[in-house]
Order: C-alpha cells, then structure tokens, then sequence
C-alpha cells in the first residue's frame, strides 16, 4: 500500500501527523473553483439565462434557461466538494465557503446591474443576462488550469500525480499520513459498484438524512425567501418608494456578504454547531417578532407607522445576519464533509436535488400561504427553525478541524448514530467516547 509504511490499522488516528501550508497554488486554485457561486448567485439576483440574452422568442428562452440550469446545478455539486477536498482540516470552514462568499456577491452585484439597465430600453435586460457570460468565462478559463483534488486522483488510480498535487498545495514533501489516509478510503470506495445504492444502506444513514436530505430541505425552509420577499414592502413603507427594491436588496445582498465574512473567520474556531445553534435562536426571536408586529400594525390599508418600518429593517438585517452566518454558508458545508469517499459525489448530487425541489416548492407556495395565514405564515416558519435547531442540537456531531476521511468516526461515537455504525468493520474499538487502535 501506498502511504509511507503506514498500518491499515491504523487508519482514524493519523490526523495529528498531516501538515500543510497556505500556498498561492492552494489559494488560486480555491478563488477559481469558487467563482461557481458568482454565476449562481447573479442567476439567482437576475433570474434570467445567459442564453436568453441574444433570444429572438420565447422557445428560446427557455431553452437557455434550461441549459444555465444544468450548468448551474453541476457547479453546485462539484464546487463545494472540490473546495473540500482541497482544504486543510484546520481551515475547511474558511476554504468552502468561498462558494456562499461569491454566491451572495454574485446576487449583490446582479441587484445593481439590474438597476442600473432597468432604464435602458429597450435591450436592457438583454444586457444584465448577457453580464452572466463574464463569471461563466472565467470558471471556464480557470477550470482549464485547476488540478484534479488529490482525492479524486487516487480514486482513479493515478496514486503518483496524486502525491504530486497533494505535496503542492500542501505546501511540503511531509504527506505520508494524509496520503494513506485518502489510499485507503479509495480502496474502501472501490469496492462499492452503486454509490446511491450504497448511500441507502444502514451504515450511511447519518450522512443520508443529514447530508442529503435534512439541510438542504431545512435551508430552504428557514423562512429566508420570505423575510427577502417582504423586505420592499417594508422600504416602501419608509419612503422609498420606487427605489424601495433596490434599498432592500442593496441592505440585505449587503448583509449576506458581511455575515459570510463572518462565518468564513470564525467557523473552524467556534465550530459549525455553535453558529448553527445560537444563530437559529436568533431567527426564531426575529420570525416571531415580524408576525407580532405585522399582526398588529400590517393590512387593513393602513400604512406602517415610520418607527415600526425602522424596527422591521434591523430586525430584518438581524435574521439575514444569522441566516447568512449559518443556513446560508453552513448548508452547503457540513452536506460537503459528511460524504465518505465512496458515496460523496452521489451524496451531493442528492444535496443538490432536494435544495432545488425545496426551493421550487417554497417558490410555488409561499404566496398562497401568504394569503391564507397572513402574518401566521412566520410562525410557521418559526416553528421549522425551531425544528430545526432541535435537529442540529441532537443530531449534528462537531466537524470543525476533523480530516474529512476521519469524520466516519464521529457518527461511532454519536450517542444515536452509533447504533447504525459498526465499528468494528474499520478495526477500531471505541472506549468511553476515545479512539483506541
């Protein structure tokens, strides 16, 4: 085996021997990858194609629309993986969340595009679709140079450019312990012919409804598309008036960007729970207040009092802050390095899959509920935040600083999840809650 002499036995106790450095190679290579979410995030602030900037009919829009979506959903797959795959545990919070860093300043930057062509006729929309092509063109240019992650280059077998790349952006020749890591989750990964089959099985049931199912369905469920879509009402109220929408995505793209700042500095310090947790806190409060204050001043045509409309934005700015320090960023990072080896590229088309059907389906409903609950309708979402801080607290074991190869071993010593996980099949014996080989 490949790895320096290392004991197979001895796989889940290597971590305190890697090492690594922040290399300019790490680093350009990271930003690259990342321009993926610019171009979802300016697709989600235009809501347009890139195609559809040179249509003639509306066959064609959709059609372009149609391919921007496959595009879309493949950089939302590979993206986060790579960034992953990449990064040293230490700093693997930091590293991922580029992807929400130039997601929320790709829809920033689309909200002023769209002002500004919104009064250029009549080929101003064309222009604000056809601005798309310019992160598009950069990832494609920069992913002709990006080096295949190590991981993905042992699974195929090339086990020497694999140590190459592995020594380069780690910046030493002192690989021996990662590497045998990642050799020996490739020859478990072998050994499975059907990823998705695998990923129904009883020993990745944690990673399944975790991963693939329970976050990415819940980010959507936070209530984030309807504290945006109620956001200009409220700046109209203020006095706005037709720069209402530009004032409220201006503040809360604004918001998005410096909350992911946040996360970026201080999730492999304070851990993925501690913002998951406290920042959900934070949004219940906030959901239930929007109800109460809406209950009680909102409707019936009468216009919201100066001082409510002040208290709404910061509460408002309140919830984007938590939302994009936790949800936001954090749902595209714990699905990302949860996956073994064996199932992480099915594991994550999954996560893709259910974030898009939850996002469609809170798209479709969340106007009829609107006119049915009213102000009820934060409450309800309330109520998912609350089910949802409950899921983390209870479910979601820390997975700040742990190599991405070693994070089967949280799910062993899980109060839960232990029943589903032998650990016995990886040679392990766990004594009160510590790792013996």
């Amino acid at each position: 085996m490949a790895g320096g002499g290392f004991d197979d036995k001895s796989r889940g106790a290597r971590a305190h021997l890697y090492e690594y450095k922040i290399t300019s190679y790490f680093v350009c290579s990271c930003i690259v990858a990342a321009i993926g979410g610019s171009l979802f995030g300016y697709d989600l602030g235009i809501s347009g194609a890139v195609l559809n900037a040179a249509a003639t009919n509306i066959a064609m829009l959709i059609i372009g629309r149609c391919l921007l979506g496959f595009g879309i959903g493949f950089s939302n797959q590979a993206v986060p993986l790579y960034l992953s795959e990449m990064a040293p545990a230490k700093v693997r919070g930091a590293v991922n969340q580029l992807f929400q860093l130039s997601t929320c300043l790709g829809v920033l930057i689309a909200n002023f595009v769209n002002y500004g062509t919104a009064k250029i006729h009549p080929w101003g929309w064309r222009l604000s679709l056809g601005i798309a092509t310019i992160p598009a063109l950069f990832m494609f240019i920069g992913g002709l140079f990006l080096p295949e992650t190590p991981n993905s280059l042992v699974e195929q077998g090339k086990l020497e450019q694999a140590r190459q790349v592995l020594e380069k952006v780690r910046g030493t020749t002192r690989v021996d312990a990662e590497f045998a890591d990642l050799v020996d989750a490739s020859n478990a990964a072998r050994a499975i012919k059907h990823p998705f089959r695998n990923l129904l099985s009883r020993k990745n049931r944690p990673q399944l409804v975790i991963g693939a199912l329970a976050i990415p369905a819940f980010q959507q469920l936070s209530g984030m598309n309807s504290i945006l879509f109620y956001s200009p009402v409220i700046f109209q109220s203020l006095g706005f008036g037709s720069g209402a929408a530009l004032y409220s995505s201006a503040i809360t793209g604004g918001a998005l960007v410096i909350a992911a700042l946040i996360s970026m500095t201080f999730v492999d310090k304070f851990g993925r729970r501690a913002f998951f947790l406290e920042a959900g806190v934070e949004m219940i409060c906030v959901m239930v207040a929007v109800a109460i204050t809406l209950a009680l001043e909102f409707g019936q045509g009468v216009i919201l009092p100066k001082g409510i409309g002040i208290f709404l934005v910061i509460i408002i700015c309140i919830f984007v802050l938590a939302y994009g320090r936790s949800w936001g960023p954090l749902g595209w990072l714990v699905p990302s390095e949860i996956f073994p080896l064996e199932t992480r590229s099915a594991g994550q088309s999954m996560v893709v899959c259910v974030n898009m059907i939850f996002t469609s389906l809170i798209a479709q409903c969340f106007l009829v509920s609107l006119c049915h609950l009213r102000y009820g309708v934060f409450l309800l979402f309330a109520g998912f935040i609350i089910i949802m801080t409950c899921f983390i607290y209870f479910l979601l074991p820390e997975t700040k600083q742990v190599p991405i190869e070693e994070i089967y071993l949280l799910w062993e010593k899980h109060w839960f999840w232990k029943r589903y996980c032998s650990s016995e099949e990886n040679g392990i014996e766990l004594k009160n809650g510590d790792l013996k080989v």
